[in-house]
């Protein structure tokens, strides 16, 4: 039988947070789609993504947040208390507070950074322009940031609306997330194109 620190043990729990992230992410893409069909019949579109965009900032700037929405110790109740509670103080549109809350009844509300991801792709298309999630190992400088959204326009033939983040465990530099898709090795041109836009500034 293999040590816990094996290859084969490894392996498994690989694929096994590789199948949690992809059902993740496919939840949060079914629920920005039915927000944003719901955004669309009501016209606030541009209110609900102002909001989405609030609370993106609050997860970032809050662990306790963080751990509300993460946590499988807080009830689903709790967490759509919680959430309501975030959206009367920030004064979110009608249509952002009840879709939290289905979200936390349906057990989703760990899912809200995907789903808000998801509905930021949906908003950019609508403008005719990509929406783009750039990790990097420490922040860019301003120069960095737009060699690297002038190496994204050339790669994806269109302006990106990029969000930046930094994660110092990520391997490479910089990692890319367009929609759904993920630059790694399958587009390894277009990505050594970014690290070079990082190293030149």
């Amino acid at each position: 039988m293999g040590t816990p620190f094996s290859g084969d043990h490894n392996e498994r729990i690989g694929l096994i947070r590789v199948a949690d992230n992809t059902k993740a992410t496919e939840a949060g893409e079914r629920y920005a789609r039915a927000l944003f069909d719901l955004a669309d019949d009501t016209g606030e579109i541009a209110a609900v993504e102002a909001d989405l965009k609030s609370l993106k900032n609050m997860l970032a700037d809050s662990a306790d947040l963080r751990h509300l929405l993460a946590s499988p110790a807080i009830t689903a109740a709790d967490k759509g208390k919680g959430l309501a509670a975030i959206a009367d103080k920030a004064k979110f549109a009608a249509t952002t507070k009840k879709f939290l809350g289905l979200v936390a009844a349906h057990g989703r509300a760990r899912d809200l950074p995907s789903i808000m991801g998801s509905f930021d792709v949906l908003s950019a298309k609508r403008r005719g322009a990509v929406s783009a999630v750039v990790t990097t190992a420490i922040p860019m400088s301003a120069a960095q940031s737009k060699g690297v959204a002038s190496a994204l326009r050339t790669a994806l033939g269109k302006d990106p609306e990029i969000e930046t983040r930094v994660d110092p465990a990520i391997l490479g530099g910089i990692k890319v997330r367009v929609g759904s898709r993920l630059f790694d090795a399958s587009l390894k041109s277009k990505l050594d194109s970014l690290k070079f836009a990082l190293k030149r500034a």
